[in-house]
């Protein structure tokens, strides 16, 4: 169905703080294959209707990873909902958009159909929203509800533009386009609406969905990092101090281990480089622990569906010696990442004399990492046998 004054928008910028309440992945970064559940969500409604575009939000911190793996247009969020919903409406150039959040990511045709057909037929309708009947008794402040009065609201919400956009004016919140639209004074339609577009709000909800399982593919990611000695610093490798006169000329504090790890991590999920998370011209890096760089950087790669499965590290030096260190530099990095020790490896070489390394002028460091989607198959059953 081709959809020429209606522009779709999907809300993906929240941080799903209740999701991850005892895991670490955003919901819309669960893995449904080896798309991310945003994507499974949007292609779930494209697959039937042909928007005059699509708009899908994306915190600050996710906006550059996602406009580089996504044809769609992808905008900028805020801080809350409503405020992300503002700046999606500002690209938006249709008389109608219907807003869809992901986590209800199996919107069901028919009920868009629907509400399609209810505000074009009504001109004095704002807003079409489906719903749900409330089956079971209610019981609010001392008092039973009449049931029958009573409507369990859900997205995707259809609304005249011009309409949203005055009622979104100023600095109030709301939970969604018809709550907004309401307190604005505007007619709402309703829709009979699906219990397959449930929300997926907690990390127990994924036992009530039906979603296919992660794929099991391995990323695998390198990095290579150099720092040159310089005298009266101090010297850290993977994020044990080291005793020397010397350490590594840098902006950071020249954690050459830890930063060649930090490409690797961000090689594997496609990510950049460290270059362009922690640019070496910002001031606020300077001197930075690079252990709460790597922390970062994991933290993000965790937030959008990975997880890792190990670390090798080989460091190139012919000083200082490495030995005596290896197994603290093992548990550092191992309490970093969150992983058992055991995933955790570190090599140490000298270059036989050879090259700056040889020269006692620096050290070479080379990280690999193997990593691979979270499995939250596995945290939905564990989940579920806890309880």
């Amino acid at each position: 169905m081709v959809l020429d004054d209606i522009t779709l928008i999907m809300m993906a910028a929240g941080n799903a703080t209740r999701f991850r309440k005892d895991c670490n992945c955003k919901k819309q970064w669960l893995r449904v294959g080896e798309e991310p559940l945003w994507l499974v969500a949007t292609h779930n409604i494209t697959s039937h209707f042909d928007f005059k575009e699509v708009l899908i939000t994306a915190s600050s911190t996710d906006y550059t990873y996602m406009k580089d793996m996504s044809e769609y247009h992808i905008v900028r969020g805020g801080d809350t909902r409503v405020n992300s919903l503002r700046n999606a409406l500002e690209c938006v150039n249709t008389p109608f958009v219907l807003v869809s959040d992901v986590a209800r990511w199996n919107s069901v045709a028919s009920v868009i159909e629907e509400m399609i057909v209810q505000i074009r037929q009504d001109s004095y309708t704002d807003c079409v929203v489906p719903f749900l009947r409330v089956v079971d008794t209610s019981f609010y402040e001392g008092d039973y509800l009449k049931r029958e009065s009573l409507k369990l609201i859900q997205t995707p919400q259809l609304s005249r533009v011009s309409v949203l956009k005055e009622a979104l004016r100023g600095e109030k919140d709301f939970s969604d386009e018809s709550s907004a639209i309401h307190s604005h004074g505007g007619k709402i339609a309703f829709v009979e609406g699906s219990a397959l577009m449930n929300k997926l709000t907690f990390s127990s909800d994924l036992s009530l969905h039906h979603l296919n399982s992660p794929s099991a593919r391995t990323f695998v990611g390198s990095g290579i990092d150099i720092h040159e000695f310089e005298d009266s610093k101090e010297m850290w490798l993977c994020g044990v101090r080291i005793e020397s006169p010397f350490g590594f000329k840098a902006h950071s504090d020249g954690d050459v281990a830890l930063h060649a790890l930090c490409d690797a991590i961000l090689g594997a999920i496609g990510g950049g480089d460290i270059g362009q998370w922690f640019p070496d011209t910002d001031v606020a890096y300077k001197g930075a622990d690079s252990k709460i760089l790597l922390k970062e950087i994991y933290e993000f790669a965790q937030s959008v569906g990975y997880e890792l499965h190990n670390a090798d590290i080989s460091i190139m030096a012919q000083v200082p010696k490495i030995a005596p260190y290896k197994a603290q530099m093992r548990k550092v990095v191992a309490e970093i990442l969150q992983v058992p020790l055991s995933r955790i490896n570190i090599k140490a070489t000298t270059t036989e004399g050879l090259g700056f390394v040889g020269r006692k002028e620096g050290v070479c460091v080379q990280a690999q990492v193997s990593m691979g989607f979270f499995d939250w198959q596995t945290h939905k059953y564990q989940n579920k046998e806890e309880k």
